[in-house]
């Protein structure tokens, strides 16, 4: 289930879901093991979006016509991200899309190169007009969820055009503007020393050597996507998260379903994320894991979308 509204919360850690809640989603999530990544559920399809900057590589599950759900992942990242959860939100009813991003694995051909008039770097305005042209794509607005990166984007889409989004879901969503990095644990002391290519360098270098020690088939499967994503585009979103918009008013004022999704491991410290979605006026879920919970706790974070989604 969804938490009670963060603004009673206070200052405690989030109780009572996700990690603390045992139920057949915990136990589903417990017992994934070394998950196929490049394997599809039965009924997923391919497909290929027309966007602004080019082509993304999209997966489709359920009935098209069904309140839609956008799955939106970050850098580095890929429509498999969701994977695991397009079954259960299509069975609940709802018509699930995820993409790569652009510059990302099988979107690696959308760039700047193909704006008119063309530009030289990835950019918000970029990745912000790809989404608006997805939930443009079909009438009525739809659920988005934006996960890391994908969430900062999703929140300027939303300050844009409001009358799109049913919902919005921030998965392990940076909480602080500005230079992002900076509240990363350990490191993010460090951050502001570093330009985007290093820091896009450092990035790819601790997904290669598996620093988070994910299983074999992941590490796989992250190192294969690894041989088409751009390095510019990786560059390009390190840069833009070091000076990521301040739109928490925006948000708080926002009358619509707003949950913040977060692993109890995650880059950012629970703190952080507390704060943020009290200051947004969002619901909050921890997670077991880290930065990932689409992919290690899919099944209770579909249900806790699912009560989200019908509670709209």
């Amino acid at each position: 289930m969804v938490s009670a509204d963060s603004n009673a919360q206070s200052d405690q850690e989030p109780e009572g879901f996700g990690s603390a809640l045992v139920d057949e989603a915990a136990r589903r999530d417990a017992a994934l093991g070394d998950v196929d990544w490049a394997a599809l559920p039965d009924g997923a399809v391919r497909g290929t979006f027309d966007a602004p900057s080019g082509p993304l590589a999209t997966l489709s599950m359920g009935t098209p016509g069904n309140p839609r759900v956008l799955l939106i992942p970050g850098a580095t990242g890929s429509k498999e991200d969701f994977v695991l959860m397009l079954p259960g939100l299509a069975a609940a009813g709802y018509f699930v899309l995820s993409c790569d991003i652009a510059g990302q694995y099988e979107s690696a051909a959308a760039g700047p190169e193909n704006l008119a008039p063309p530009r030289a770097h990835y950019d918000y305005e970029l990745f912000t007009n790809d989404l608006l042209a997805m939930l443009d794509a079909d009438d009525g607005p739809a659920h988005v969820v934006g996960y890391s990166f994908a969430a900062i984007v999703a929140q300027v889409a939303l300050s844009r055009r409001p009358e799109k989004f049913r919902s919005l879901t921030l998965l392990s969503c940076p909480p602080e503007p500005g230079q992002s990095f900076r509240g990363v644990q350990r490191i993010g002391r460090f951050s502001g020393w570093v330009n985007p290519r290093v820091g896009a360098a450092l990035m790819i270098w601790g997904i290669r050597v598996n620093v988070v020690r994910v299983l074999p088939n992941r590490i796989r499967f992250v190192n294969y996507r690894f041989r088409f994503t751009r390095r510019s585009s990786v560059r390009d979103i390190v840069g833009l998260m070091q000076h990521a918009p301040d739109l928490r008013a925006v948000l708080s004022e926002a009358a619509l379903p707003k949950f913040v999704a977060v692993g109890e491991h995650d880059l950012w410290p629970l703190a952080l994320h507390r704060r943020f979605a009290q200051l947004i006026g969002a619901r909050i879920a921890v997670y077991r894991g880290g930065h990932s919970p689409s992919e290690t706790s899919p099944h209770q974070m579909s249900r806790d979308l699912i009560e989200l989604y019908r509670s709209t």
